[in-house]
């Protein structure tokens, strides 16, 4: 089992890093993942995230409140709002409703999380 948790916090860890180049795709939640699988598969792996500078303090907020700081809320409602109108610009209806309902859907969910 101390594996498969292992290589589902590496597959997080994976999707983290294309989450920072790839507009869709959130690279912290990712990340709190992966400090979820590491703890309980590679638990160095874990306190690495845990301590680093970057990502621990977010990764802290979320286990112990269930929050995201506003500067996070803040750039992943700008990118879901970015996506829409993108979506509605370049996609034809129907298909030009899907990003704005995903925003919409993922935005009032992050917008209604305590903030950190």
């Amino acid at each position: 089992m101390r594996r498969l948790y292992a290589c589902l916090g590496y597959a997080s860890l994976v999707l983290a890093v294309l989450g920072a180049v790839l507009p869709l795709l959130p690279t912290v939640p990712f990340v709190i993942l992966a400090a979820f699988f590491f703890a309980k598969g590679n638990p160095q792996l874990e306190e690495r995230l845990v301590k680093h500078p970057i990502f621990g303090p977010h990764i802290m907020a979320w286990r112990e409140k269930r929050a995201i700081s506003s500067k996070g809320k803040f750039f992943a409602l700008l990118t879901f709002a970015c996506s829409a109108v993108i979506g509605l610009v370049f996609l034809q209806p129907p298909m030009a409703y899907i990003p704005a309902t995903v925003a919409l859907i993922g935005g009032t969910w992050i917008a209604t999380r305590p903030t950190a």
